[in-house]
This record gives structure tokens, sequence and C-alpha cells, in this order.
């Protein structure tokens, strides 16, 4: 088995770390070996809104002709969302499959690769709000198969994949559930420096990644009037990873780790990955006027009692709900340097009093196990298993243009 960036090191760390309390249950720094239970999917927020259009239907975008409005039928009763009636069926008659890279269905796990772990949840860093698996994709611009360079692009997506606070990753893909976010990054790259700052939008809020799989990952073939036959090619994967959000006194921050690919390359790079990193996180108060380069047609439905967090103010931290809406705005600034996260991942002196983990190592042990779910499946064509994709349709995860 072949050895990651961070592995070797860690398992010789962790023959130092089995100590267990007298009880025979692990300690709260045991994360490796912590007890787990009957495994469960996060459960999704369902915040009251209307349906919207999102910045892929509203969005101008260079050479790109107009997309087809995606047709969902958002949950009428208590807490509605917009959730693919599709994906509701599959849920409800237990449809669980998964794609391997070769192409072929074969049936899930029915607990996926997440274990709940009730000492991993109670060692668990209080300023960690959320955490979870990220994905980032680019798509080529109109007629562009193959992109060379950051100009080629059309825009670079991120994915935030929430997992249970407790949630440990054991092997096998991970479980579908109606609890991801899309978010667009129009200026392509994320913030490489710390003066470095960028908008990014919601553009699906609570989704799950087969209703991803139908409306967004995939290319389209339209016809216009001047060009004849244009292609919108499919979404590229360029990274896999673990994240964190996590609340300081006065700041919310992004942090993650990059999985796959294993080793980051010039793609990666270009567009501001690292092999982990962190941005400062706020979220925009819609009624509040923005740059007149970075407004949207319509921004969030926000209920009242999100829209009094705001007090006023034009920017504040972001919390997890507020990115579970259509449209929401976010601001992300670098910190930090390669190697170094800033102070995303500090811990509180609350929990150092209460001998609870750091947000670090929390981070450290999921990424870990991500490391050891991704060899033991297929690599870094892992990211085709979790989205239920075929490679064959889709391009590998580049670590050059």
């Amino acid at each position: 088995m072949p050895e990651t960036r961070r592995s070797s090191a860690r398992l010789a760390a962790g023959s130092d770390s089995n100590a267990k309390s007298e009880d025979g249950s692990p300690t709260a720094g045991d994360k490796r070996k912590a007890d787990s239970s009957v495994a469960s999917s996060p459960s999704a927020k369902k915040p009251e809104k209307k349906t919207q259009k999102t910045i892929e239907e509203t969005a101008p975008q260079p050479e790109s002709p107009t997309k087809k409005e995606e047709k969902t039928k958002p949950d009428e009763g208590k807490g509605g969302e917009d959730v693919d009636m599709k994906d509701s069926e599959a849920e409800t008659t237990g449809e669980n499959k998964q794609i391997s890279p070769d192409g072929d269905a074969k049936e899930a796990p029915s607990n996926g690769a997440v274990e709940e772990s009730p000492s991993r949840a109670k060692a668990m860093p209080s300023n960690i709000v959320e955490k979870g698996i990220l994905y980032v994709f680019t798509r080529g611009r109109v007629g562009i198969e193959e992109p060379e360079g950051v100009s080629d692009l059309q825009r670079t997506y991120f994915v935030l994949r929430p997992l249970p606070k407790g949630a440990k990753l054991t092997d096998g893909p991970l479980e579908d559930a109606p609890t991801n976010r899309l978010f667009a990054i129009p200026k392509k790259a994320f913030p490489k420096r710390r003066s470095d700052r960028l908008m990014a939008f919601t553009e699906k809020g609570p989704t799950t990644i087969k209703n991803l799989k139908e409306s967004f990952f995939g290319g389209e073939q339209h016809r216009t009037a001047t060009r004849g036959k244009r292609e919108t090619p499919p979404v590229i994967p360029v990274a896999e990873g673990v994240y964190a959000i996590t609340e300081l006194e006065r700041s919310t921050h992004l942090a993650y780790m990059i999985t796959i690919p294993e080793k980051i390359g010039e793609v990666q790079e270009d567009l501001g990955l690292m092999d982990k990193g962190s941005f400062v996180m706020s979220v925009k108060n819609p009624a509040r006027p923005g740059p007149a380069n970075a407004r949207l047609p319509q921004g969030p439905d926000f209920p009242d009692e999100i829209m009094k967090e705001f007090r006023g103010l034009a920017w504040i931290p972001v919390k997890p709900h507020h990115l579970d809406y259509a449209n929401v705005q976010t601001l992300l600034i670098g910190e930090g340097t390669e190697g170094d996260v800033g102070k995303a991942l500090d811990q509180t002196k609350k929990d150092a009093k209460q001998d609870k983990e750091a947000p670090g190592e929390e981070m450290e042990a999921l990424e870990y196990e991500d490391e050891q779910r991704v060899q033991h499946l297929h690599g870094d064509d892992t990211v085709f298993d979790d989205l239920g994709i075929s490679h064959k349709d889709y391009p590998k995860v580049p670590t050059t243009w």
C-alpha cells in the first residue's frame, strides 16, 4: 500500500497513543480506535424558502448559451426545501447504488463509510460548528474540452458535504444524503494570499449528490443561430479532502486538508489550493447594496430570524444554516501560507481546560481516515465512487494542464 503525504508520520505517532482509560474505553485523544455506533446520515436543515433561480441560470457567462431551467418542486410543508423528487423516491424505495470507476453499478453498504463515535463526539472541539468532505470542480469554457490554464475555465465550484459531528470515516464510498451545498467561484481561483479576497455564491442549497449528478455534473449540447452546435463540457473534479467550519471570537473560518490528488500539482496550485489551507468566511446582508460587478439578480430568501442576526451590518461571520439558501453571497479572505492555516484551527481556552481536542487534531484524524478510505478503494478515482459517476464519462483528476 503506498504511503500518502501524512500517513507514515501519523502511523509512527499512533503507536504511542493507544492508551485506554481504566474502564477500557478510548481516551479523548485516541482518534483512530474510537468506539463506533450504528452509522447515521447527517440530517439536513430544512429552511423555509421559495424556489429561486440559481446563479447558473441568472449570471451571464461568456460564450455560454442559455441553460435549461431546472424543475424542482419545493416542499410546501413545514420547513420546506428544494429537493429533487427523484431523490425522495430513491430514499423511500431504498435505492442505494454506487458506480465503480469501471462504470459498473454496485450495492453500497447501508451506512456508507460513516460511523458515529460517542467518544469522538464527546471530545469534539466546541468551536468546530461543522465538518465534512470537500470536493472542488472546474468546468471548461464552452467549446473547450481540455483546458490548458485558468483562462480556459468557465468557473470553479466546490461542494461541502457535511458529516455528523461525532462521525469517523471507515472503508467504502460515502452514502448520499440531502445535505450537500454547491458553491460557485466566478473568479475561478481561491484566494492565494492573505490580501486576496473573493466572492463565492451558494449555487444550490441542501441537495443530494444524485441531484447534482443529474443537474450539474454532466455536459450539455446546444444549438445557436450563429455558431451552430455548441457543447458545454462536463465538470472536472480537481480535488477532494476534508473541511471544518470553525468559530473564533469575532470570525468564522473554512479550513481544509486535501486528500485527492495524493500530491498537489500544477492545476491545484493555479486554482489556489494547497495541501492544507483556510479562509476567513463571512456572509453578506442581502438588504445592503454590494459592488455592481458582484450583484445577483435575486438574493437569498432569508427568513426574519436570520435577517435579525445581521443587526444592520453588511457582513457577519457565517453560520452553517446561512449556507442552506440559494444565492447566498459569501466572502472568502485568504489566511496562512503553505502548510499553515492561520488561526482557523486554534483551540479555545475553555476547551483546553476541559481536555477537549484541538480543532487541528480532529482535522488531522478525519483526513487520516479519509486517506485510508481512499487507499482501500480506488486511490484518486475514489472521487468517482463518492459521486456515483463513471470515470468513463468524466475527466480524471488532473495535476497538470
